[in-house]
């Protein structure tokens, strides 16, 4: 199974677009990403119905941040991407009644939750304008 890279590719484009300070169209975004425009739009478009990008269209228009960064954990961004499973360790369900795997997938299922508690509480507390601060880039001519 592929690793969903959503959220990471997410976080790169809102800080470029922190960054750039103005609208952003989906060809632009595309080629960060090396992906095809219709991918980024459909992409872009959970993260306007959770309300942290606006869209224009038209000439000048493109993507825009609708929140300041500092208003947005990566928690948020994850949950506006439909909260895609966080670790891709697969419980066995081949013999439901052995009670060894019934024991192994509960022991299993408990480490998970517990992780994946800590994962989401953490990226609860960072918040994506602290991370467009750590970056300097240098200013386009």
């Amino acid at each position: 199974m592929p690793a969903d890279t959503r959220l990471s590719r997410m976080l790169h484009v809102l800080i470029h677009m922190d960054h750039i300070g103005g609208p952003v169209t989906s060809e632009v975004i595309s080629r960060m990403l090396d992906t095809n425009p219709v991918v980024v739009r459909r992409t872009m478009g959970c993260l306007r119905a959770a309300g942290y990008l606006t869209s224009v269209k038209g000439h000048g228009g493109g993507w825009a941040l609708a929140r300041p960064l500092d208003t947005v954990s990566l928690r948020d961004i994850h949950e506006a991407l439909g909260s895609p499973k966080m670790l891709a360790i697969g419980l066995a369900d081949d013999n439901p009644d052995c009670l060894i795997e019934q024991a192994v997938n509960e022991a299993l299922k408990d480490a998970m939750a517990e992780a994946e508690h800590l994962l989401l509480t953490r990226f609860g507390e960072v918040t994506i304008g602290a991370l467009s601060r750590k970056i300097a880039l240098p200013l386009s001519k």
